[in-house]
């Protein structure tokens, strides 16, 4: 004999309804987002079917304590008690009573640990007391999460162990899993997949509706319609309701949940009196000790990566012969002929010094280069020297080492352009080109490098000047040298005014 359970209105003004006797057998998976209706979905479900089954309901928030008042439901508070609550379990399935689990008072982990009692309790009832009872089981993506969070893992090995066994096993020992959840990529998917009956309610997030749809069978463009769902109306599937993909709205509800979105209330008309409310403590305030503030645990301080990369030494391998170590000049002459190959690509000119300096590293370690290695502000001077392109009598001469020092003081990215001109003028060399100055600045920008030009002159570094035939001339005056005018450049000859000869 089937039981029908009515909940509602369908598609085409026909009632929708639910096979109760089915439904034991088959279990039901609800979903929505906040507001979509999904808790009015559960409490008209339980309901319509309180004088048919027992109930037991799985509450993390309180809402459906008031079907106590109404149909009998009693009442349970979980106070983190986890044998009295096997207990009472046991008792619930022995006298069949339906209840209430209400966890409302418990933080999340404290909550998971209750939900596993409890429901471990209805499944290790004796086979004589395996009566049918549906098993709700709100915000079932709290107590049977896809992922670990802040819970500890113990914990969310309990609650998911019970969930699992609720919605896998539960059907032989009477137990009819109803789980209901917000969002379906939270939720664990080997105990949604269980479930074999459907109810989807209004959600927006791609990889839900996804999910859905394919709970459903409906494709992505079937699957946008649950975002044009309104509140209380739900698709449903299964063998407890329909074949093919029903629109269903559910009907009103004799009880309300406690925790009922509040309706808007205009505001009290208070004036100065609001100030004083806020601001001065009421004498029972005032006797009311204040809270202890928690103590936050004390926490080591992590380890520091720079430091540890810093004192890294590769292990050394016992299998593998010492090198000899390295003559300090052959050493010297090797890097000074790596840089050289790492500054004769072709991309060298556009790349960073950063960049420059990992191609530097990886060819000394091919050329097996032993010793400390060279960091990173080392490589910028000489890299800044070798773009400078100083050799012979210039780089053993004091005009060199003067330029050196002032490059220091320079910004890092400037140094090798300084060092250019700085070299340049000490030879008497002509000016160089604006290819050559953006490659000494490390870039293929002739503008950009014109632009450092004149912040080197704004900082006293340089003075630009042009010939009488307008070609470009710089001066180092700490060096009191400068370069020869510029080779090809483009003469600036003044234009005549008209009606003078």
């Amino acid at each position: 004999m089937g039981y029908e359970i009515d909940l509602g209105r369908r598609a085409g003004d026909g009632p929708g309804t639910m096979d109760l006797t089915e439904l034991l057998a088959t279990r039901l998976l609800v979903q929505g987002n906040s507001g979509s209706g999904k808790s009015h979905l559960l409490r008209r479900l339980l309901e319509q079917s309180a004088g048919l089954v027992q109930q037991a309901i799985i509450d993390p928030e309180g809402d459906f304590v008031t079907l106590a008042e109404r149909y009998g439901h009693v009442v349970v508070e979980a106070d983190g008690n986890e044998a009295e609550l096997l207990r009472i379990a046991a008792r619930v399935r022995e006298h069949r009573v339906s209840v209430v689990l209400s966890l409302e008072g418990l933080d999340a982990e404290d909550q998971m640990r209750a939900a596993a009692a409890f429901l471990g309790g209805l499944f290790d009832a004796d086979r004589a007391l395996w009566y049918p009872m549906l098993v709700v089981v709100d915000e079932a993506q709290l107590f049977a999460p896809a992922a670990a969070g802040e819970v500890s893992d113990e914990a969310r090995r309990l609650s998911l162990g019970a969930m699992t066994n609720l919605m896998c096993r539960g059907r032989k020992r009477g137990l009819a899993g109803i789980i209901a959840t917000q969002r379906l990529a939270k939720l664990a998917k080997n105990v949604a997949a269980e479930a074999s009956n459907f109810l989807m309610g209004r959600t927006f997030l791609d990889i839900d509706m996804a999910r859905a749809a394919d709970l459903l069978g409906l494709d992505r463009r079937q699957a946008e319609t649950f975002r044009d769902l309104a509140r209380g109306h739900f698709v449903g599937l299964g063998p407890a309701i329909s074949k093919r993909p029903l629109p269903i709205a559910i009907g009103p509800t004799v009880t309300e949940s406690r925790n009922a979105a509040p309706a808007l209330l205009p505001l009290p008309t208070m004036g100065e009196e609001a100030r004083a409310l806020i601001l001065t403590a009421s004498p029972e305030e005032e006797a009311r000790p204040l809270p202890a503030p928690r103590p936050k645990p004390a926490r080591a301080p992590g380890p520091d990566v720079l430091v540890q990369l810093a004192n890294y030494r590769p292990p050394v391998r016992e299998d593998l012969p010492e090198e000899e170590p390295m003559d300090p000049a052959e050493r010297e002459a090797a890097m000074a002929e790596i840089l050289a190959s790492v500054l004769a690509d072709s991309d060298a000119a556009a790349c960073t010094p950063a960049t420059l300096y990992q191609d530097f590293t990886v060819r000394c370690r091919i050329r097996r280069i032993g010793g400390e290695a060279m960091g990173l502000p080392e490589f910028k001077r000489r890299l800044a020297v070798a773009r400078a392109g100083v050799q012979g009598a210039t780089a053993e001469g004091p005009g060199w080492e003067r330029a050196q020092g002032i490059a220091a003081a320079l910004p890092e990215d400037l140094a090798g352009l300084f060092l250019l001109i700085a070299r340049t003028a000490l030879e008497g060399a002509p000016c160089p080109s604006d290819a050559a100055l953006a490659e000494a600045y490390g870039t293929s920008s002739a503008g950009r490098a014109r632009r450092m030009l004149g912040y080197l002159e704004e900082r006293g570094a340089i003075v630009m000047r042009r010939d009488l035939r307008g070609a470009p001339i710089i001066a180092v005056p700490d060096l009191d040298a400068e370069t020869g005018p510029q080779v090809g450049a483009a003469a600036v000859v003044p234009l005549r005014r008209r009606g003078r000869s």
